[in-house]
């Protein structure tokens, strides 16, 4: 399949570059970040040996379509999008945190749930909830913002402002926009079907202002329930049917592996890679009501590469 899981392009003006799990990321003279969602897969955090056909298309464009679609509610670094791949924006300081809110006890804080924790980042849970249960409120759950390979930690908002991680000030818009933001996540999920169950969001500064960063509303950043069906499969403790990563996570664990040290990866078969590539093109088409229309070229590196060229020649021409 032609993916790309590595680049290594020399852009004019290059000053920089920064490879994530997923994404590779060119600064462009210290003002342009020129991120590449890559079809690498990550779970657990680590990045799994096989790319997923048109996984990185999938991210970037729902990325693209909610960032245009909540600018109202906090400016993003979006500038433009010059491939299916390939989002431009302007370069940010980022916040040292990610802005974790969950609607529903579900993955990581359900198995915590389960092992007898009642508080998550400081925020109580209260006893006798099942998995898949709507909180009554959405809950904020940050984590740290790790270093390349290391692990995220749950953090709470008294250790943010006690270390420094953000100022009062910032850290009460952060919450807001995170809160309004998820809100309207929710309403876009619902008007498709699916219910936005928890997601995560960064965010950055440039000139003293806050800006929204990254990804949002996408499979790799948040949990889908399908709605229909939801309130019989909860009523009858069976599994939600979702659209998101955890099905990776579960084959993961299902096969012994959790990122723990001496666990062994197990091997993805060609089956397993498509199904996961039509599990990603399906949440595209339920989440944006749109047909995916794939975006094959003969060499995917070669125009990413003149999309992104393109582009950045017109940009510091005009």
């Amino acid at each position: 399949m032609n993916t790309i899981v590595k680049s290594a392009f020399k852009f004019p003006g290059l000053s920089g570059m920064y490879k994530g799990k997923v994404r590779d990321v060119y600064t462009i003279q210290e003002e342009l970040l020129v991120m590449l969602v890559s079809d690498r897969i990550s779970a657990f955090d680590v990045v799994l040996p096989k790319g997923i056909p048109y996984k990185g298309q999938v991210l970037n464009q729902i990325a693209a379509k909610f960032l245009d679609a909540t600018v109202d509610i906090v400016p993003n670094w979006k500038i433009a999008t010059p491939d299916p791949m390939v989002t431009v924006g302007i370069q940010c300081e980022p916040f040292p945190i990610e802005m974790i809110i969950r609607g529903y006890l579900t993955g990581s804080a359900w198995r915590a749930y389960k092992k007898g924790e009642r508080e998550i980042c400081g925020v109580p849970i209260p006893d006798g909830m099942r998995e898949h249960e709507r909180f009554s409120e959405p809950i904020i759950t940050p984590t740290t913002k790790a270093e390349h390979g290391a692990h995220d930690e749950d953090i709470s908002k008294t250790r943010i402002l006690r270390g420094g991680l953000a100022s009062p000030e910032d850290y009460a818009l952060l919450e807001k926009y995170t809160m309004e933001l998820f809100e309207r996540g929710s309403k876009m999920a619902d008007e498709q079907g699916l219910i936005l169950v928890d997601t995560k969001y960064e965010f950055g500064k440039k000139d003293g202002k806050i800006y929204l960063i990254d990804e949002i509303h996408t499979p790799d950043s948040s949990r889908y329930f399908y709605k229909e069906g939801y309130k019989e499969r909860f009523a009858n403790g069976e599994p939600q049917k979702q659209l998101s990563k955890e099905f990776v996570r579960e084959w993961l664990m299902e096969n012994n592996f959790q990122g723990r040290e001496g666990d062994v990866l197990p091997e993805m078969t060609d089956e397993f890679v498509h199904s996961v590539s039509e599990r990603y093109i399906e949440l595209y088409e339920q989440i944006t009501g749109e047909k995916f229309k794939k975006a094959d070229s003969p060499n995917v590196l070669k125009r990413v590469e003149k999309n992104i060229l393109s582009f950045l020649s017109k940009h510091y021409q005009s």
